[in-house]
């Protein structure tokens, strides 16, 4: 029995994922899917690269994640579970890479400037 150990980021989210052949169970931080990830949306984002290669109920998954909100998180995941896909059968690339779960989403928070109240928003001008 293999373990495939993959990493995924996104926006300051780093997932670990360990994939092993198995019956569907997803860990997160030693936490049930479902207990971490509350909203509906981000459960299936996480499970998005196995539904696109009909693969659910066929591995365990067990994820470390850290930094970052709640879909940054799940989007670092997802792209840990393709990643691992693709080690696993390199037949899933191309189905995987069409649904852009391949792609790492490299679009960051813009720095705030100085002589300005946030990124590009500048303080209120007063003429008089």
């Amino acid at each position: 029995m293999q373990i495939i150990n993959t990493i995924g980021r996104r926006k300051t989210s780093i997932a670990r994922i360990y994939l092993t052949p198995g019956k569907g169970d997803i860990k997160v931080n030693d936490r049930e899917l479902k207990e971490y990830f509350l909203s509906e949306i981000h459960q299936t984002t996480v499970k998005q690269a196995f539904a696109s290669v009909k693969a659910e109920n066929q591995y365990d998954v067990m994820v470390n994640v850290e930094g970052g909100g709640v879909k940054g998180q799940a989007e670092a995941v997802r792209l840990a579970i393709a990643r691992a896909l693709v080690e696993v059968n390199a037949e899933h690339k191309p189905v995987l890479k069409k649904d852009g779960l391949l792609t790492r989403d490299s679009r960051m928070v813009e720095r705030k400037k100085p002589g300005r109240r946030k990124a590009r928003r500048r303080f209120q001008f007063s003429k008089r």
